[in-house]
């Protein structure tokens, strides 16, 4: 259980980063809920999880913006004495091929998925290292092992995550603290509705399982990674993606 626990989700107003925050308030975690434009959708899910009789806040911050991460970090440090888990979440797609990819496209991708980890991992890095314990969980992507067409940005952040993943966990090890990654493959949230049938058939034929995974699925895992049972766990990328990385 994570009773007593303190954990930051980014991106977490709706999709995997609102199912991983349910998850951990279920299991007992106080959660801060960050969202950057969706206020009303990042309350709705406080809500929720407050009348099932959990914990959980909300706190406006875009991950990319370095300054601002530190404010938040500061200000959750301040609030409840530490932080125990974060769960970098927060992700944007901008699909094109790369022939016709915007340079700006390009660098927002870059700027929330992998600058954003970057940010909220380097503000909070000192007060971890005091606290000797806590639980970083960065959510990549099965883009970022295989690659996929069109998503040369995506790929490329998502794989850059889990070189920050591992490194990280190097640095942080001697403490006792942990990161690791969750890869998911193909997920029925808001992003993916917007592919077409033809898309989604092609998809789930690339999926041995045969289906798209669920929000539940990476939501599971990240609260595995969170709890005692993640204790001797870091470093590595775990694939949630019915198995396309085989």
């Amino acid at each position: 259980m994570l009773t007593d626990k303190i954990a930051l989700v980014t991106g977490a107003s709706r999709g995997i980063g609102a199912e991983i925050a349910r998850t951990l308030a279920k299991k007992g975690a106080t959660v801060i809920i960050n969202y950057n434009g969706s206020k009303e959708r990042a309350q709705a899910v406080a809500d929720e999880i407050t009348q099932e009789g959990g914990n959980a806040s909300i706190y406006q911050c875009n991950v990319s913006d370095f300054e601002a991460c530190g404010q938040m970090m500061k200000d959750i440090v301040k609030e409840y004495g530490r932080l125990d888990i974060l769960v970098n979440n927060a992700g944007i797609t901008k699909d094109n091929l790369i022939m016709k990819m915007k340079e700006e496209d390009f660098d927002a991708v870059l700027n929330i998925n992998l600058k954003g980890t970057f940010n909220t991992i380097h503000h909070i890095s000192r007060q971890l290292l005091k606290q000797r314990s806590g639980k970083i969980i960065n959510i990549s992507s099965v883009s970022g092992i295989l690659g996929n067409a069109g998503q040369a940005n995506y790929a490329a952040s998502k794989a850059g995550v889990i070189g920050l993943t591992k490194t990280m966990a190097r640095e942080l090890a001697s403490r006792g603290i942990t990161c690791n990654a969750i890869a998911p493959g193909f997920v029925d949230t808001e992003m993916t509705e917007v592919l077409s049938e033809s898309v989604k058939e092609a998809a789930c034929k690339q999926i041995p399982l045969g289906r798209f995974g669920q929000a539940k699925d990476i939501a599971q895992m990240a609260a595995f990674l969170a709890d005692e049972t993640g204790d001797y766990i870091t470093g590595q990328v775990i694939s949630v993606d019915g198995g396309m990385n085989m």
